[in-house]
């Protein structure tokens, strides 16, 4: 088998020539390749020159005298030098020889090519003339044909329709007829010699001459693969660090290295360097600290109404310390003789373990010693500090701004809420309670109490009540969905958003890009941007409407048009959870009822302490369903985004999902219903092919079943309008067992990876909720679906299924049928066993 008999079609012959280009071109780059190598090899050797002349110049015999450490290394850096030296010549050889060889061979290599392109091309257009010769010699005879039967018809109209009659109009009748005939007949004959001699020379030019081109090209290109192995041959040999010479060098590197003694090395350095034993450092408390009052001593606790409950308190704090300290010390007692001689991580932190505890034991017995002294639990007289104390007047404010910066600020603009602090007088004149410790933990219990007493509902759904109501204000609406809903300028809504820990509303417009403005709040308790302040935010957004001024400045953002809710953007209160019935990557999932219509609904819902990004996530679904309306694929009701948490309403589909289905009725289902099973999935996937959607999560747990049995996609967290999607998040969360190849090597999805899925789909169908590659790990499975290895079929699969399952595990992913196909072919069973019952 050669060129000549098996490359003779035209499909072959452009191939070759596409060959020959890869061919140029692999050339071409081998020998850029190669030049950077010799570039790459004669720096390297450069540097190794440069770096041994460096080392050997900077080198301190005086402080290394008598090393056999140092004078191995200065033999080493003399063998990399030689080594240096050796890699330079190679350098050269590969470059005068290699990289010459290569741009000749290229040179003669795109020569070849450029002949066998002309001749090739010479040969189509000696094909393509013998086709256009024939084409026209039959169009010039379809001509005469026609003429011949015109011409005939008007002859026998005259000469059988009207009999006996004669004279000049018959006679030109007759004579174009004969005409005509004569003209046929000579072109006829023309058509059939034609058709012999193209036929001979059509088979001469495929039958002599493209063999003998072909069985050329072969010679051609056996000729430059000779020449080109033996071109990489010379690469070999030039880069070759195993010849006799690195050899050479690498033995007096070896020699140098085995010369020393490990226990000779310090014998001089230590005679000469030998010293006494550490000193121990020395802590002292300062004595010099000439601003401290006369009642603080060094080096003795200080017993007072300021420090007694907190030394009370720290020791409590010590010892709940120490004991899981002690504990870990006894449980993790170690072995040094099993703990490599360079690992201290052990014994350091076993160190670390018992310098904590000492601490912490010396602390509580300097506390209890103190506390012994004292010999009472009343506080000792002292000085009590008024709240008049710069210290008091301090503590307070952190303790307000704290709880301020908490999102407890509604608490100051509601103006019917009374203050619930006494005013600071008041607190000055109960003397009774002395200590200042007191009074600030009075004052910290306070704002801790009224925090507890703040429930986690909007503060300005409390302030604002009709803010709500107004279409135009959109809730927790993330800012992702904010920028998909303003899209010409002018365009605005409002919306809530958390800061800090502080609820706040934002106005978001489109204005030159998109621009996010916070409400700002005056002491009064009004709002206002930079214009004047109204009472309600809806007076606020109403004046800033319908004035038609820049909301700043700065910005010139003018808002010309309100953007209303979405039909399916719900109100949170119109729903009423009832049940946990689930738990997803999110939140929790509900059976629940929308007061509006009594309809009982699933929920899913997004946990509150999740980060914007996981909420995005978490409506990404939702923005996937609502544009779908299919009987196999879970209807989205709504998506609720007023207030926290945020909601996906979807429609409630009893029989739970396909896999704990088809595990409990394994023994009530036959082929028929299992059939019925992975038509309806097909349905729903079709659909979802048709709208280029990619659902990437396709398995039996995330397929629901109705009360009337029909299948039903779902959990679409996963999924990607596109029709294809390449993965950057990493290998996180993606259901190894039930993934392409494809998907997992290359993290390119397209809709035939969710083929692939179906066929995995097919198998848990039919094995009535099966495990997929049960006793393999994920690792395990992948390395195997690559060397090969498909699922066996399930017991009792009918061998159509199996066959369809095989095909959908295609390795390639262009040999896999397409959803509409693979619900073709389920169809056409289904009905088929349908009939046989």
């Amino acid at each position: 088998m050669g060129f000549s008999t098996s490359l003779q079609g035209q499909s072959a012959q452009e191939a070759l020539l596409i060959r020959q280009d890869a061919e140029i071109k692999l050339l071409e780059s081998m020998k850029r390749c190669l030049a950077l190598k010799v570039k790459s090899d004669r720096e390297y050797a450069s540097t190794m020159s440069s770096l041994s002349l460096q080392v050997k110049k900077a080198e301190r015999y005086d402080d290394l005298f008598g090393s056999l450490i140092n004078q191995s290394w200065k033999d080493i850096m003399d063998s990399i030098d030689q080594t240096a030296k050796l890699i330079k010549q190679q350098a050269d050889s590969m470059e005068n020889i290699v990289v010459e060889q290569i741009s000749n061979l290229y040179s003669e290599r795109r020569r070849a090519r450029k002949a066998f392109q002309e001749e090739h091309i010479w040969l189509n257009n000696q094909f393509q003339q013998l086709t256009d010769d024939v084409a026209r010699k039959k169009t010039e005879y379809q001509k005469n044909l026609e003429v011949y039967k015109l011409a005939r018809s008007k002859f026998e109209e005259h000469y059988i329709n009207r009999p006996g009659k004669g004279g000049r109009k018959l006679d030109d009748v007759r004579e174009k007829y004969q005409k005509a005939c004569r003209k046929l007949h000579l072109t006829h004959n023309e058509y059939v010699l034609l058709i012999g001699s193209v036929t001979e020379c059509e088979q001469e030019l495929r039958t002599s001459y493209l063999p003998k081109l072909l069985r050329r090209q072969q010679a051609i290109h056996l000729e430059f693969i000779v020449t080109w192995k033996g071109i990489l041959q010379d690469v070999v040999k030039y880069s070759d660090f195993t010849s006799e010479n690195f050899l050479e060098i690498r033995s007096r590197m070896q020699a140098a290295v085995d010369s020393i003694k490990p226990a000779d090395e310090y014998k001089d350095f230590i005679c000469k360097h030998r010293t006494r034993q550490a000193v121990p450092l020395l802590f002292t408390f300062a004595e010099n600290l000439d601003d401290a009052p006369g009642t603080l001593l060094p080096n003795k606790l200080a017993i007072d109404n300021l420090t007694i409950d907190w030394l009370k308190s720290r020791l409590n704090e010590l010892e709940i310390l120490m004991k899981p300290i002690q504990a870990s010390r006894n449980e993790n007692g170690f072995d040094t003789s099993k703990v490599a001689i360079m690992d201290y991580t052990i014994e350091r932190e076993q160190i670390r373990l018992r310098c904590k505890e000492k601490k912490f034991l010396r602390e509580a017995g300097i506390i209890r010693s103190a506390l012994n002294e004292l010999g009472c639990e009343e506080v000792p007289s002292g000085c009590d500090l008024s709240m008049a104390d710069p210290f008091v007047e301090q503590t307070s404010t952190l303790i307000k701004k704290k709880f301020l910066d908490n999102g407890m600020l509604s608490l100051r603009r509601n103006k019917k809420t009374k203050s619930p602090f006494k005013s600071m007088s008041s607190i000055n004149e109960s003397n009774n309670e002395g200590a200042s410790l007191k009074v600030i933990r009075k004052l910290s219990h306070m704002f801790e109490q009224v925090s507890c007493d703040t429930d986690n509902s909007s503060i300005y759904e409390k302030e604002n009540g009709d803010l709500i109501n107004e279409d135009w204000f959109h809730g927790v609406l993330p800012r992702e969905e904010v920028v998909r809903l303003l899209v010409t300028d002018g365009d605005f809504l409002v919306r809530e958003t958390t800061r800090n820990h502080e609820c706040q509303l934002v106005l978001s417009v489109c204005w030159d890009g998109h621009k996010h403005f916070i409400v700002q709040t005056t002491q009064e308790g009004h709002f206002r941007f930079e214009g004047p302040s109204f009472t309600t935010i809806p007076e606020l957004i109403m004046h800033q409407w319908n004035s038609g001024l820049p909301v700043t400045a700065r910005s010139g953002a003018i808002l010309k048009m309100p953007i209303c809710r979405e039909r399916w953007e719900l109100n949170n209160d119109d729903v009423e959870l009832m049940e946990k019935i689930g738990r997803g990557n999110f939140g929790d999932v509900y059976r629940a009822q929308l007061k509006t219509s009594q309809t009982e609904v699933a929920v899913k819902t997004c946990r509150v302490t999740l980060p914007d990004e996981q909420k995005r996530k978490f409506l990404h679904e939702g923005r996937i369903l609502k544009q779908y309306d299919h009987p196999n694929i879970v209807k989205l009701i709504g998506i609720c985004v007023q207030k926290q948490p945020i909601m996906i309403v979807m429609e409630l589909v009893h029989g739970g999902s396909l896999l704990t289905y088809l595990r409990k009725n394994s023994s009530l289902l036959g082929q028929t219903e299992l059939l019925s099973c992975c038509r309806d999935a097909a349905a729903g996937m079709t659909y979802l092919e048709s709208k280029y959607c990619i659902h990437r999560d396709l398995a039996a747990r995330n397929c629901l079943v109705s009360l009337e049995s029909v299948i039903k996609i779902s959990d679409f967290g996963m999924s990607r309008e596109e029709e294809e999607y390449i993965v950057s998040d990493g290998m996180k969360q993606i259901p190894i067992k039930w993934t392409a190849p494809e998907a997992l090597n290359f993290g390119k999805y397209t809709s035939l990876c969710d083929v692939w899925s179906y066929g995995v789909l097919m198998w848990e169908i039919f094995s009535k909720g099966g495990n997929p590659y049960s006793g393999l790990t994920n690792t395990q499975a992948r390395e195997r679906i690559d060397a090969g290895y498909r699922l066996p079929a399930p017991e009792g699969t009918p061998e159509e299924v199996y066959t369809l399952m095989l095909r959908c595990w295609d390795y390639q992913p262009e040999n896999r049928p397409h959803f509409n196909q693979i619900h073709s072919a389920i169809e056409a069973l289904y009905r088929s066993y349908l009939r046989s019952n």
